[in-house]
């Protein structure tokens, strides 16, 4: 691996110009427009003492819009020092105009949900209907307050959809992420080409899976939600985005455990363990997808919070999980680096992957707590993970962020220069120990015995050898 070969200084540089990367991506997204657009919405309000329904045109809107959303802040007629908090049932109907603004898709159905209005001098922002996909041009939404029992003193309803100049530099950055993704994991199977499997370090064999999987995560198939009127290329997005994150997540597991494990690494003990772990992760998420999709399509109106009392079960069961995952992992690293720190070879892959993946987590962790720490959209679980985000600056960096770290892996865990030329001499048995795997390499080989750090000192001592013959 290259990993060998470099200095303290190139060191350095591999996590400058990782920072630079990753700087440019947040500089530009800084830059760069807002996610959410907002609108007022217009409509008349009727003086009698009982609400009738309410009906509200949104604005033109077009598939770069990506989502709507219609929300709604209601004035009552009191005090403000009064806290209320009270449950009344909402109705809404939803129709769509078609593009020549003459066909209006009817939809007879009208949705019936149980809200609660909590006001604390001023009364909090309620989701009215949300569409995750957008069939039309425009649409009416019908809002039925009539069973609300509170004297209302005005209603402030607000479209919210993404901003169509956001969704242009997302499609954008996706497709340059997802060109340089295909040009790395090109070079990184190029550069592996003349190497038997067998001789593929356990990083090695990872980064030829991960590649892959980020090159879907970046989602090449994105520009189709632009161009399908369907709700397919949103799922797909999904699917892809939670693959990824937990093969890496896995990676993890593998990698500090498999790196001190000597021998062949049985599927029953070695990887069963971690699949069952990260497996129960991945189908919570996708669970999750899959339920509000399918809800969503039939009901605009629906939400986990307010909606579902197995939502919270599912958010414990997630998070006990995602404990037991991180418990786990420490104890793989503690037990790896006091093992091993003091073995050649296994000490600088250690120090190397801890250093970079605890800088990655660290920016992680600020990013989320940027992202979900403000509350724009109270909206469902799944819906939250795509569309808290509060500028373009948390997009890019995201995304940003785990692309670059896949990208220093690949350089990283890639052949050295000169490997092609050390493959050569396999035959050679003083020079076979160069080209092992580097679990051969690092647990045992026939010149175990031999304090050897590098290639020149195998030289070396193959040249006395020679000389004394």
């Amino acid at each position: 691996m290259r990993l060998y070969t470099l200095s303290k200084r190139h060191f350095v540089l591999v996590f400058v110009v990782f920072f630079i990367c990753f700087g440019l991506t947040v500089f530009v997204g800084i830059r760069g427009p807002k996610v959410i657009q907002t609108s007022a919405a217009n409509f008349s309000l009727n003086n009698s003492k009982k609400l009738k329904p309410i009906q509200i045109l949104s604005n033109p809107l077009s598939t770069y819009n990506q989502q709507l959303w219609l929300t709604c802040v209601i004035e009552l007629d009191q005090s403000k020092e009064t806290s209320i908090q009270t449950s009344f049932p909402m109705t809404v109907k939803v129709d769509g105009v078609a593009h020549d603004g003459t066909t209006m898709y009817i939809h007879n159905k009208v949705h019936n949900r149980t809200r609660t209005l909590t006001c604390a001098g001023k009364c909090a922002e309620m989701i009215v209907a949300h569409l995750g996909y957008l069939n039309y041009t425009q649409y009416t939404v019908t809002v039925g307050l009539q069973h609300l029992k509170l004297p209302v003193k005005g209603l402030n309803f607000t479209w919210k959809t993404y901003d169509p100049a956001f969704s242009q530099l997302e499609i954008w950055f996706r497709f340059v992420f997802v060109v340089l993704t295909f040009v790395v994991t090109c070079l990184f199977a190029h550069s592996l080409r003349k190497f038997s499997m067998r001789d593929w370090g356990i990083e090695q064999r990872w980064m030829s899976v991960l590649l892959p999987l980020l090159l879907l995560y970046n989602d090449p198939f994105f520009p189709l939600s632009f161009l399908v009127n369907s709700w397919l290329p949103g799922m797909l997005d999904d699917l892809f985005q939670s693959l990824f994150l937990c093969a890496l997540l896995l990676f993890w597991l593998c990698v500090y455990h498999g790196i001190r494990v000597q021998g062949e690494r049985k599927c029953l003990t070695f990887y069963l363990p971690k699949f069952f772990i990260v497996g129960l992760l991945w189908l919570a998420s996708v669970t999750l997808g899959i339920w509000q999709t399918v809800n969503e399509l039939h009901d605009p109106m629906y939400q986990y919070r307010v909606d579902t009392g197995n939502f919270q079960g599912m958010k414990i069961f997630f998070m006990v999980v995602a404990a037991v995952y991180i418990l786990y992992l420490l104890f793989l690293i503690v037990r790896a680096c006091s093992e091993l720190r003091h073995m050649p070879y296994v000490d600088l892959r250690l120090k190397f992957l801890t250093a970079l993946t605890f800088v990655v987590l660290v920016i992680s962790i600020v990013i989320l707590y940027l992202r979900f720490g403000a509350q724009v959209l109270q909206d469902n679980f799944v819906a939250e993970l795509s569309t808290h985000y509060q500028n373009s600056a948390e997009f890019l960096s995201f995304y940003g962020l785990l692309n670059f770290y896949l990208y220093t892996l690949a350089f990283v865990y890639s052949p050295s220069k000169n490997a092609l030329y050390e493959s050569q001499l396999k035959d050679n048995p003083a020079f076979s120990m160069l080209n092992d795997s580097d679990d051969d390499v690092i647990y045992g080989s026939d010149y175990e015995e031999m304090p050897l750090q590098n290639g020149q000192a195998i030289r070396a001592k193959y040249k006395e050898e020679s000389d004394s013959d």
